[in-house]
Parts: C-alpha cells; sequence; structure tokens
C-alpha cells in the first residue's frame, strides 16, 4: 500500500504565497487571462467558473508566480510581498528585488518591506538578484537569461493579460508566442486568450479546486490541420499497438480506433511540444511518411534545426527528412526515440520545456508481461518522461484495424473532457452514456496510478474525484440492491481506485461504505509458509481476514522480499463487466512486498493471502500479521476437531476449507453448523484422486486446485480457472458429502475438468465443453457410485442416441461436432476399452512435447496415439464420426487389427 502524505509542495508553497490574505477583490476595471496550468503549477485564485487567474509554479531549482494582470503588482501589496519572499527561496538571504522599469510603481509598494528594490531598464544575469519582477510584455529578448535564472534558482513574478495581444496577432500561436508564455511557460503556467471572469474572491485554506477547472486549454484545429495534411489513413493492421492516455490541458488525439481508443497524440509542453505513437514500429512505416514529415516540421516549430534519431530506428525514407542518427543531444531541435529508455529523462524533459521538439515511439503491453506486479504509470521507462507532458503509454492493446484522421473540434477521448463531464452528470444532470462511463473508468484507475502527490493536475482530479464521491455517495450494491445506471456503475469502480490513493482514505471510507460490522480481532498472528510451487504461482491462506477499509502490518521475512511474492486481499478475483452488478466490479487487491513492512488494507475487506511466485520453494518461513479479524478456517493434518467446533465460529464473513489436494472458498454461515468436517474432507480428497487418476498425474497436485463462491461471476454458471468460480446459491453443494453421493456434483467436477484440458489433445471449439465432462462422468461413476444417467439429464441413454442419430442425419458435419455430440466419441470409446485406455492416452500425451498446432494435425494425432494405447486400430471409428484423418494415420496403424464393429458402423 503506497503511503498517501501530502509533500510541502505545492500545499506548503499554497499557505506561504496565501498568509494572512482572506480575500482577493478582483472587480476593479482590470480583465485578466484566465492562465492554463500543466505539471506542477498550482492555482492561487479559482473564480467560479473554475478559471485560474494567478498561479505559482516550480522549474529547475526556482520559482515562479504568474498574476493574470499587470495592475495586480500594485493592486494587491501583501500578496505581492508574500510572493517576493516565496520566490526568494528557502534559506536564501539574497533580498535583491530587480523591478523592470515598466512596472516601478511595484519598487513603491515594497519601500517599506526588507526587500532592496532595483529599477531595471532590461533583466541581466549580472544584477546579482533573488527575485526579478516583470510584466508579461518586457520580456524582450531576455527569454533565455530569464529562464537560466529561473532554472538556476532564481525567483520570477511575472503579470499580465494575453487576450489583447492574442486579438492583435489573430494568426499567431499564443501559447508560444506570446511573450510572457516564452518565460512562464516553461514551468508550465500560461496566459491564455480567453477572458477570465472577474469576482471578489475568497482565499480558501487548501488550493482551490473545481471540476469547472477541468478544461482542456486550448482547440487544437490548426495544429491537427498542419499535423494531418495529405494524411488518408493510419493503417494498424498488422500493430498492436498500446492505448495512449491523453491526461494533460495541453495534449490532444491525432489518431484514434473507431471504439475511441488512441495510439497517437501531441502536447505541449513549456516552450516544446511532443509527438507519441504507440508502437515504434509505425515510425518506420512508409505509408506515414507524409505524416512523420509533417510531424518534424511541427515539432521543429520553423527552426529548421537538427534532426537525430536514435539509431535503432529508421525514419520513411520517403519522407524526404534528412536526420542523423545519434543518441540525446541538447544541441538538437528535435529528437526521435523510443519510449524504452529513461537515461536522459530529466535533460529530455527540460530540452522540451525549453522549446526542443520529441517524437517518441513504443508500447507497454511486452514491459507488462515482464514486469508483473510493477505500476505501468511509474515503472515503465517511457511514462517517466511522458506523464509530466500530459500523456502515458497504457499496457492496454488498441484494436487492430486502419482508422481515417479525425479532425473534431471536441477531443471527446481527452481524460479531462470525460471527467468534467461526468462531474457534470453527477452534479447537474449532463447526460452522460454507458460507453463514456466504461472509457472514464479505464482511464481514471491509469491516471490514479500515477501517484504524483506533489503535482496539482493529479492531486486537482484526485479533489474532484473524492468531492463527487462526498457528495453522491457510493452505491451501497448488493445481491438485493443491484447496480445498472452507467453513473451508479462508475461510482461503484471509482470508489476503491480513489480510496486508495486518496490523502485520507479513513475520512472517504464512511461515504463508500455504509454500516461497517465491528468484528473483534487477534493480534500478531504468526504465519508459517512451507510452499514449493511449480511452473505458477500459489496462492497460501492465512485464515485471517480484514474487514472494508480496516488495515493491517504484515512483517516479512527478508527472504521473500523483492522477490516477486504478493500480498493479497480477498479471494474473488473475477472482474465483472455486467450491465447489472451485484457487486464493485473488482473487490481483490494485491500489493508487491517490496519491503519487510507492509500496511495493506482493502475497502472492500477480504481474506488475508499471500501469493507465491512460479518456480519458488520456501520453507519455514514466518509472516506476522499485527491485527486481522480470524476466519472459519479449517487446514487437513492441522486443524483437529476441537479446533474445528471453535473455529467455525469464527467472525469472519468468508470460511475456507483446505483439504489435501482442493481448497474450498465459501460464506461462513455454509460452515456454521459443519460438524463432520472430516466427512466433507475425506469427500474432497477422493474426489480429487479421482481427477488426478482420469488424468494420470500424482495424486499430489502440484498446485491445490481452489474453489471460491461469489454472489455474481464474470462468466457462466460456474468457470474454471484459478480459482474456480461458482455463484454462493451453489456453495452449500460443496460440504453435503451426502448430497455429492446421492444427487452428484456435475457443474463443479466439470470445472475441475476444464483445468486437466490440454492444448495438445484439445481440438477447439468442438471439445472446449465436451472433454471436460470426461472427468464428470468417471468421477460420478468410479467415486462417487453414481450412475451417469442419475448425474446429468442430457447423459441418459435416450438423449445420448438421439444425438448420434441427428448428427449422422445431418451429414456428420464437424461444425455440429461439439459438446454433447462430441462427448458421445468418447463415451463410445470408453464403452469399448474401459478408462484405463483414457488413463494411457493421457500419460502418452504427457511425454509429447512436439505436437501440431491445428485441429487437423492434432486429431491425427490423437487418432494415432489412442489407437497405439489400446492396439487397436481406430481409423476407421474416427473417420465415421467426420475427422478429417489422413492416409499416412491410416497408413502408420494398419499393422494393427482394424475396430470394424464399432458403434457407427
Amino acid at each position: 500500500m503506497s503511503t498517501k502524505t501530502t509533500q510541502s509542495f505545492p500545499d506548503g508553497a499554497y499557505m506561504s504565497l496565501m498568509r494572512g490574505l482572506r480575500e482577493l477583490d478582483l472587480r476593479g476595471p482590470c480583465v485578466p487571462s484566465e492562465l492554463v496550468l500543466m505539471d506542477y503549477a498550482f492555482p492561487l485564485a479559482m473564480n467560479s467558473r473554475g478559471q485560474v487567474l494567478m498561479a505559482a509554479s516550480l522549474y529547475g531549482r526556482g520559482r515562479i508566480v504568474v498574476l493574470g494582470h499587470e495592475g495586480y503588482l500594485t493592486a494587491f501589496p501583501a500578496l505581492v510581498e508574500n510572493a517576493l519572499t516565496w520566490l526568494r527561496g528557502d534559506g536564501s538571504d539574497n533580498l535583491s528585488v530587480g523591478i523592470h522599469k515598466n512596472i516601478k510603481a511595484v519598487a513603491d509598494k515594497i519601500s517599506k518591506s526588507s526587500f532592496q528594490a532595483k529599477v531595471v531598464g532590461a533583466f541581466s544575469g549580472n544584477l546579482g538578484l533573488g527575485v526579478y519582477v516583470t510584466d508579461a510584455y518586457s520580456v524582450g529578448a531576455h527569454v533565455k537569461d530569464l529562464v537560466a535564472f529561473l532554472k538556476a534558482g532564481g525567483g520570477v513574478l511575472i503579470a499580465g493579460q494575453a487576450w489583447n495581444w492574442a486579438a492583435n496577432h489573430p494568426k499567431e500561436n499564443t501559447l508560444l508566442q506570446f511573450e510572457g508564455n516564452k518565460v512562464s511557460g516553461v514551468a508550465g503556467i500560461y496566459f491564455s486568450k480567453r477572458y477570465g471572469k472577474v469576482e471578489c474572491l475568497p482565499v480558501c485554506p487548501q488550493i482551490p479546486s473545481s471540476w469547472m477547472a477541468l478544461c482542456v486549454g486550448q482547440e487544437f484545429e490548426e495544429d491537427l490541420a498542419f499535423l494531418l495534411q495529405g494524411v488518408s489513413e493510419f493503417d494498424l493492421r498488422d500493430t498492436s499497438a498500446s492505448e495512449l492516455l491523453v491526461h494533460g490541458p495541453l495534449a490532444f488525439s491525432i489518431g484514434t480506433t473507431e471504439d475511441r481508443g488512441v495510439f497517437l497524440g501531441g502536447s505541449y509542453y513549456g516552450q516544446g511540444r511532443v509527438i507519441v505513437i504507440t508502437h515504434e514500429g509505425l515510425l518506420k512505416t512508409k505509408t506515414l511518411a507524409s505524416f512523420w514529415k509533417n510531424a518534424i516540421n511541427w515539432l521543429d516549430q520553423g527552426r529548421k534545426g537538427v534532426v537525430g534519431v536514435v539509431p535503432e530506428l529508421k525514419l520513411p525514407s520517403e519522407s524526404g527528412l534528412k536526420y542523423e542518427e545519434t543518441e540525446f543531444r541538447k544541441d538538437l531541435s528535435v529528437f526521435v526515440c523510443t519510449v524504452y529508455k529513461d537515461d536522459h529523462m530529466e535533460e529530455i524533459q527540460n530540452f522540451v520545456a525549453e522549446g526542443g521538439g520529441l517524437l517518441i515511439g513504443g508500447h507497454a503491453w511486452h514491459w507488462s508481461y515482464t514486469n508483473v506486479g510493477q505500476n505501468q504509470m511509474i515503472d515503465f521507462s517511457g511514462n517517466k518522461i511522458l506523464n509530466k507532458m500530459g500523456l502515458s503509454v497504457l499496457v492496454t492493446i488498441n484494436e487492430k484495424g486502419s482508422y481515417k484522421p479525425s479532425q473534431a473540434k471536441k477531443d471527446t477521448n481527452h481524460f479531462r473532457h470525460l471527467l468534467r463531464r461526468f462531474a457534470a452528470h453527477v452534479t447537474q444532470g449532463e447526460e452522460f452514456t454507458k460507453h463514456d462511463g466504461e472509457q472514464l473508468n479505464i482511464l481514471t484507475m491509469n491516471f490514479l496510478n500515477m501517484k504524483a502527490y506533489d503535482s496539482y493536475s493529479y492531486t486537482q482530479v484526485l479533489s474532484i474525484l473524492t468531492d463527487v464521491l462526498k457528495k453522491s455517495g457510493m452505491p451501497q450494491v448488493s445481491e438485493k440492491n443491484p447496480v445498472k445506471s452507467p453513473k451508479d456503475r462508475l461510482l461503484l469502480s471509482l470508489g476503491a481506485a480513489v480510496y486508495n490513493t486518496c490523502p485520507d482514505p479513513d475520512a472517504l471510507l464512511p461515504f463508500l461504505i455504509k454500516d461497517i460490522p465491528s468484528m473483534p480481532v487477534v493480534k500478531n498472528q504468526r504465519i508459517r509458509i512451507n510452499t514449493n510451487t511449480a511452473g505458477e504461482m500459489e496462492w497460501i491462506s492465512t485464515g485471517l481476514y480484514l474487514s472494508p477499509g480496516m488495515k493491517t502490518e504484515i512483517i516479512i521475512p527478508a527472504n521473500i522480499v523483492n522477490k516477486s511474492w504478493m500480498i493479497q486481499i480477498g479471494c474473488q478475483t473475477d472482474i465483472l463487466k455486467a450491465d447489472e452488478l451485484k457487486r464493485a466490479p473488482s473487490v481483490c487487491e494485491r500489493f508487491p512486498v517490496t519491503t519487510e513492512k507492509m500496511q495493506v488494507s482493502n475497502l472492500w475487506g477480504g481474506l488475508i493471502y499471500l501469493v507465491a511466485p512460479p518456480n519458488t520453494k520456501v520453507q519455514g518461513a514466518e509472516v506476522i500479521v499485527q491485527m486481522a479479524v480470524l476466519a472459519p478456517y479449517y487446514k487437513s493434518g492441522v486443524t483437529t476437531a476441537a479446533d474445528w467446533s471453535m473455529l467455525r465460529t469464527a467472525p469472519s464473513p468468508w470460511a475456507e476449507l483446505e483439504f489435501d489436494n482442493v481448497n474450498l472458498t465459501v460464506p461462513s454461515d455454509v460452515v456454521r453448523d459443519l460438524e463432520r468436517i472430516d466427512v466433507v474432507a475425506a469427500l474432497w480428497n477422493d474426489i480429487m484422486k479421482g481427477i488426478a487418476d482420469l488424468a494420470a498425474i500424482p495424486h499430489k497436485f502440484a498446485r491445490k486446485e481452489r474453489f471460491v463462491a461469489d454472489v455474481q461471476i464474470s462468466a457462466g454458471f460456474m468457470h474454471s480457472g484459478y480459482p474456480i468460480m461458482i455463484h454462493t446459491e451453489s456453495a452449500n453443494e460443496l460440504v453435503r458429502p451426502g448430497d455429492a453421493r446421492t444427487k452428484g456434483l456435475w457443474g463443479e467436477i466439470h470445472e475441475l475438468g476444464h483445468n486437466q484440458q490440454r492444448t495438445c489433445w484439445e481440438f477447439r471449439p468442438h471439445t472446449t465443453e465436451c472433454t471436460c465432462n470426461l472427468w464428470s462422468v468417471y468421477v460420478h461413476e468410479e467415486v462417487l457410485g453414481l450412475n451417469r444417467e442419475k448425474a446429468h439429464p442430457s447423459m441418459t441413454l435416450t438423449e445420448r442416441k438421439r444425438r448420434v442419430d441427428e448428427y449422422v442425419k445431418g451429414g456428420k458435419k464437424l461444425s455440429d461436432w461439439t459438446v454433447w455430440v462430441a462427448l458421445e466419441t468418447y463415451l463410445q470409446l470408453q464403452g469399448k476399452f474401459g478408462w484405463d485406455a483414457f488413463k494411457k492416452v493421457f500419460a502418452a500425451y504427457h511425454k509429447i512435447t512436439d505436437y501440431p498446432s491445428d485441429n487437423h494435425g492434432k486429431m491425427n494425432l490423437y487418432a494415432e496415439t489412442f489407437s497405439q494405447s489400446v492396439r487397436m486400430n481406430l481409423t476407421g471409428f474416427f473417420k465415421a464420426w467426420g475427422w478429417p484423418i489422413d492416409r499416412a494415420t491410416e497408413k502408420k496403424l494398419s499393422n494393427l487389427p482394424l475396430w470394424s464393429d464399432h458403434p457407427m458402423v
């Protein structure tokens, strides 16, 4: 669990700047510019429309304060004096303040302060200043010197408005060409051409925030027109491009799929620009040559400077671009690279902020496969560079296809646009669609994972989401109170994400979950770990539970820290995508074990597990859980009958029964009256031995199977996997041995059969729901003593004969050879050769490492393997079922006696 402490910046900076001020009365003759903020910049004054009129930021080691009108320099002397104190920097004793002659009245205002004012004609680095004060129109030829002063630790106070300049320069780019922006822009504060509404503003104790401030800084039609000139399509038919999160106020989409996934985007950053393509292979694509030419020219901003391309990339020659193969250099105009290195991260960010162009390409999905448990938003090298610029590469993959460029005025894919619409939907009832909600949910989850608590852009979004949840509350979802509307579905998803990232989750908790039951806790519980995992990860049960929002510390032995172990809270790992939800879409949390003391919690509560990585052997390690709730937990060979009589009343709402080869996780009500746990253990030990016998594997499973009950699951009535998921109404079946031996457990064993299916002898899609039933039939007859006709209504002789007759009449087409029809093929084999034949076949397949990938080849291999196992030529039988048996296979088996009287004759 990440620590969510609010750092001194920007909150401490805001308090210093606004010290002693109760209000800012802007209702005078000054008409300010609205300011656009990026990254570390934060507002000092925000009006009722969410417009920022005063702001502050950092750049390098320096600080800057920006006021939306030069008149404010004399209208608010207390603010100016606070600003000068803050701009001087902590620990600096330089009281020298340079004031440009055009605003020399400021010198008179601070004459009684401790600062030493110097009125100057222009900025110079030789003046020995601590702070420089100027209007936004007098930067002139000293931009580079002033930026260097700021970067080196100087303070800059700059004020002005850009709307008048923009009206007189309609063809100029205000963000880049307005004089004041050439300085303030590098620190992420821009004077815009929009007027700011003037009001008397109260000074808030915290940095002001409003969902209405979630605007995009400008419209990008001119940029898109320039970039897309001569571009007719983006061909992604052969490319697995990552999705791009467009979240900065000056970021925009360039290329999108039909379902609104972004694969190409751009952004302004400081005085420079960036373009991101989410697969580096597209940088080399000939059909995109004209776009890359446009992109380089857009990034170059007319300088006609040197374009540097890292050696592993080659821009298409059709673009006609001249470039040098080089690693990063500061003297370049445009740098082209991939997202897979971050060794020049800060230098590249400063390069762009001070006017350079960055073209960067690559995906994150492959990285996610090799960095399991890491956070893509902060650990992936490309995002370390790009997050500040308002663009982030995600691990999700865009759908392949060919897409037409769009120059829509509104960037509906933009995170800020979607979030603003949702906030307006919650507070004002504006329209918000299901698709909007689904897209915003994914983008928000990723955005919050940046955990950039010292960035106002991040904390602003987090504050807005927290306010939305506090005002609307989170739906108290349950089986009796399902959630259906896009709004409630999204609130349900966002609740946990915001809870996990907000600075004060305890204050938010009552708005998310009502009536959390009070349960007795146990302390300093010691859990001994003995595990030897094979090729798959494994959950290790602790028998402990955390109630919703409850925190605990877990002490971890040093030998498993930073070894890909995880702590898991919750057993219901299904992620739901249904239109109607009976629980939140995701209720399980995992935490990579990175320190010897881990604090963990889960908004939804849940059983505590340790997750061991594949191929790991640990014996005798001890984990200490400092505080938790006891769960009804039985472990074969450890828990005695006397222990169980006490433990089955333990307060946790979830119980776990761990037998020799299977774990059953069920609501605790299911086991409260379960006295003969030994009989249940015997049942499941027998069932699992039966599963192993037919599969021709050892009775001791490499990893115990798991069943988990849930109020709602992601697919079907039950589904296979680790864990096997069942609905809570089926949980009682798991602990009733009498019913199991008289009524059967077809569905549960069907899912266990799914987990035994192997690609080498599976013919998908024909046998997907068929061969798993071999285990259902075998276990019911051989273990439970229940005839197959009683085990399932589809297994009666009448039904079986009808299916075969229909299949034959239909022409014995493989397209009809599925589920129960396909099962007849295997049951006919079993009727002739018995179950031992299947055991021999499965055993033979354990030794086969090289097998065909197509169904045709695999069916021939199966016919050959089965024939060899029973020493009889079965090719005629399989051909009679419509299998595509080759002559070569018939020839291989010609020395064996032919099964000529099979049921399909």
